[in-house]
This record gives structure tokens, sequence and C-alpha cells, in this order.
């Protein structure tokens, strides 16, 4: 561990008097589905599932016209289809005369969520918690790797684990969302925890045009910009003398300006992104590439596909939505992806836009040589009154109008077109408030979306986004987790937990024929088969289901 911290910080660490190192996170090695993984949360509410027990009117009998008995009967039909699979393993040395036990134990179907407020919480039972649900509830975390809060100063990439972000430090912070790195944590201690309980890695952005969240074009213009330039800048492009570099995309200056002249501008910039960009890109490979499984190569960029901005149509420089971008960014991200990560590490392209310009954007970049493996899609229904109205049955909002089973089998249908498996990557479905009633309609729509999303052929996995309530990024609900603040559970939880670890798992007692075959139709994933032999003695082998 570095003794150094990050200067901007200083200050504050010495305030809090914080001196002592990290805390050894004791992870259990195993990821294993258990019979019973509860965490000991007692009073779980029975979750409606059609309007004939729906006793309380969780939701209205419009909300269940909607998701109607055909609709319930048919989703499990694909569930049956695509999620299930015939075993046929034969025993050598079985007594055929004994029982058999089949027990799933993981699941192929990735179950996820991101590991943002990994160690963030404030209170060590708080954080205990949050860690076992990965391996229980989730098979999978995507971690964070968002250019402006990773590399806060040059060259200096947030690997390994400082103080300031230990657990010892972050129960200190009384207003932890003041903190630059909130939601941020350092990314070798998060590996680490995830190698150590077998749960599978997901990064997420190398490239994105974001200002905000990602790109760091206000840190690289003032690097690398002159006095000039700067002067020049902040009087004819930024709306007033205190604005900076992330806003340029929001001026009339910038979205008027003739190509030629902004090629003139800003091409410099545009180069100099691009190979921090390929810094960027080759370190954390160097780090991580033998480690991590997948990553969100090039992310949220369809907007700018869709506007004709990519590919670019300057050969220095892109005038995206988000501001100034390399040329065809969208492109060198998975040129550079393919340049540095290793052949079995998955690339995939991300974005909440799900329209025809996505699936020509894929096909365009696919016939430009990109190897891309995977198609990412969002789906987020922030405001609570979406999840009210939901439940009203009333799915007029153009937001809303893409949650019925009929619109969703569509917009997957379409996706699945490219021909790749569909990560459903960052989803989002807020309770309508904090009564019980209110949280019990987060957990009816999770439980009927979760379910819809499941049945597509195509998908391959559900990533839940934020798991805590009020841990979200600014703007994003705080009503949205699985938890309250104070992890404790919600119905929401309960929904998802007993669809991945009791409906979606096989555990069942059979016998074999009198070869020694052991017959069964179970949910792909692993599996052990405890059996007796010849000898009496109780043997166990594990077996994968595809």
């Amino acid at each position: 561990m570095r003794k150094t911290l990050i200067p901007i910080f200083a200050s504050a660490l010495a305030l809090l008097g914080c001196t002592t190192d990290c805390n050894n996170n004791n992870a259990s090695t195993c990821n294993k589905v258990g019979d019973d993984l509860s965490h000991g949360f007692t009073n779980e509410p029975k979750i409606p599932t059609s309007f004939a027990n729906d006793t309380d009117l969780i939701m209205s009998k419009a909300y269940w016209n909607v998701w109607n008995e055909n609709v319930q009967k048919e989703i499990d039909e694909r569930i049956e289809k695509y999620r299930k699979a015939n075993a046929s393993v034969k025993i050598k040395d079985i007594d055929t005369s004994k029982p058999v036990k089949v027990k799933q134990v993981s699941h192929k179907f990735i179950f996820g969520a991101h590991i943002f407020n990994f160690n963030q919480l404030g209170k060590k039972e708080y954080n205990d918690t949050y860690k076992s649900l990965y391996g229980s509830l989730f098979n999978s975390a995507t971690i964070a790797f968002y250019w402006k809060t990773f590399e806060m100063e040059f060259d200096k990439m947030r690997f390994e684990t400082e103080y300031w972000d230990t657990e010892e430090f972050w129960n200190n912070v009384k207003h932890p969302k003041t903190m630059p790195h909130w939601r941020r944590p350092s990314t070798d201690q998060v590996v680490e925890f995830c190698e150590q309980k077998g749960i599978r890695m997901h990064g997420h952005p190398l490239i994105w045009g974001n200002r905000r969240w990602h790109c760091p074009e206000e840190q690289i213009f003032q690097k690398y910009a002159d006095n000039d330039e700067k002067i020049r800048i902040r009087r004819n492009v930024l709306r007033s003398s205190n604005e900076v570099a992330p806003y340029l995309a929001h001026t009339d200056t910038y979205k008027k300006m003739p190509l030629a002249e902004f090629e003139k501008r800003f091409a410099d910039i545009a180069q100099i992104m691009k190979e921090r960009s390929e810094i960027r890109v080759r370190e954390i490979a160097k780090r991580y590439g033998d480690r991590i499984h997948s990553w969100d190569v090039v992310n949220e960029s369809a907007s700018d596909f869709m506007r004709g901005n990519l590919p670019s149509k300057c050969k220095k420089i892109t005038r995206s939505v988000y501001g100034i971008m390399e040329p065809d960014y969208d492109f060198n991200a998975f040129m550079l992806a393919q340049k540095y990560l290793p052949k079995k590490a998955l690339l995939n392209i991300n974005d909440y836009n799900t329209s025809k310009y996505y699936l020509k954007q894929i096909d365009s970049l696919t016939k430009r040589g990109c190897e891309i493996d995977i198609v990412g899609a969002q789906m987020h229904l922030f405001n609570p009154k979406l999840t009210l109205a939901m439940s009203n049955g009333d799915f007029s909002n153009p937001q809303l109008a893409k949650q019925t089973p009929t619109k969703i089998k569509e917009i997957m249908d379409n996706l699945s077109k490219a021909g790749k498996p569909i990560h459903l990557s960052e989803i989002t479905v807020t309770a309508a408030g904090t009564s019980h009633k209110d949280r019990m309609k987060q957990a009816v729509a999770l439980r009927n979306l979760y379910r819809m999303w499941f049945s597509i052929e195509k998908m391959m996995g559900i990533t839940m986004w934020n798991v805590v309530d009020d841990c979200g990024a600014p703007g994003e609900p705080t009503l949205s987790g699985l938890f309250t603040r104070d992890m404790q559970p919600k119905p929401a939880y309960h929904a998802i937990n007993n669809l991945i670890n009791k409906e979606w798992k096989t555990n069942i007692i059979t016998k074999t024929d009198n070869n020694g075959n052991v017959a069964f139709r179970g949910f792909k994933g692993k599996y052990e088969i405890s059996y007796t032999d010849k000898n009496g003695k109780q043997k166990t082998i594990t077996y994968n289901l595809e």
C-alpha cells in the first residue's frame, strides 16, 4: 500500500486522524447458491404474482391486465426452453439402489450488480452485509473505471488502496457524498475481493464521452493548452469566464462553429485525448487483462452515431454531443481493447439507446473489424412517479411504454439480430415511496421484469445498478436499492432472491437407471451430484450443465 495520499485530500485526512491501514476483508472462497440465502432477514413479505393473489391491491387490475396469465405462461415457457437443459451423467461406481442428490451450486446466467459502494457504507455491519451479497445473490460485479476519478492526477491511476479507500476512513466520514471518490473504490481491493469469492468481474467503462462522470477534458485542457488558447476558448466558446472545458458541447458557439474551424481550433486537444486513452487502456489491461472477464469498451456512443458524428467527418477530431472527442472514438476504443486485452476478455458495447441506430452502429463497427462479443443494454426508471404510474397500469409515459411485455420482447428481438449475447448491463426500478406498499410496488415490478428478461433467448445476464438506497450518483433516485441505507432488506430484495436462489435453482433427489445414468432437467449452471458408491461410501462429483 502506498503511504502517500492524493494531495488535495491531505488536510481532510489529517482532520479525521486517519492513520491505520485497511482491514482484511476475510472474504469467503466459495461462490455457491446456498439452500437458504435470506441472510437471516425476517419478515419476508409475500410478493403477489397475479391479480388473484394481490389481496392488498399493491398493483392495479390494469397493471395485471398487462402482466396477465397468458403473458406469465409465455414467460414460463421461454424460461423452460432457453434457461434449462437436459442432463445425463453416467456414474460408474454408483449403487443404483440408493437415491442421488442433485444440487445446483451456481448459475451460468449472470445475475450482477455494480460494486461501487465497497467499504463505503459507514459501518462494518453494513459493509459486511453488502459484501455477503456477492457470491450469494450476485455472481457478477461491475467495477468502476471512470477516468476522472480513476486518474485524478496524470499518470497516477488509482489501482492501489490508500488510506482514503479503507473502511476505517469511510466509517469516519460524516458526509460521504461530498468525497470525490464516493462510489469509486480503488480497484485492487475490489478485484482481490471478487477473486477470493469467485465472482465474475465486469469493467466499466474504458471509453466514454461523458464529461461529468468520465472524460477528463478539463484536466487535459488545463495541462496542455497554452495561456493564449485558454483565453481564446474562454472568450469565444464558453458562456462565462468561470465555465470550464467539459461544457463546451452545451454552447451555441460549439454547435454552430464551421467544421473546418472546429477542427483547426481543437484537433490538438483531441489528439492528446487519443494518446491519453491509449495509455489508460494499456495500463489497465496490463494490470487486469487476465483477471477481469469482460469490459464495456465504449459506453453510450449510439447518440453520436445517430447524429452522424461517427464515423467522424474530420480525420483529427469528432464533434461529439459530449464535447471534443478523438476521431472515431467508438471504433478506436475497440482497436485499443483488441490490441491490449487478451482474447479471453469479452468486449462489450453498452448503451441506453436501443433504437435501430444502435443496431446499425454495431453492424458498422463489426464490418470495420471490431470484435464485439456482447451487446449491452440499459433500463433505468429513475422517477418514483413512474413506478407509481406503472402500478396503476398507466404505461403512457414514453419510458414506461417500453416496459410492457410486448415492447420488451420487441426491443430484445431487435437487438438479437446482432447475433450476440445481450447483457442488460444497468437496470434501475425505484420504489414509489418509503411506505411498505410503495416498496412492494417496486418488488412486484422488478419480479415481473426480471422474469421477462430472463426468458429472452439471447439474454446472458442482468445487472442491478444501485443495490442500496441513497447510494446512487447525483440525479439518481434515493429509493432504487434492494436495501435501505442502513442495509435492511426491502421487499425487492426478497423478490429477486426468491427468483435467483429458489425458483430458478434446481435441487432434486432422484435415482439412476440400472446402468448408473443420472438424468434430470435443470437450470444451466454448476451442480454437485452426491451418491453412494458400491462400497457404501458417500461421494460427490461436480457437473456443468450447459
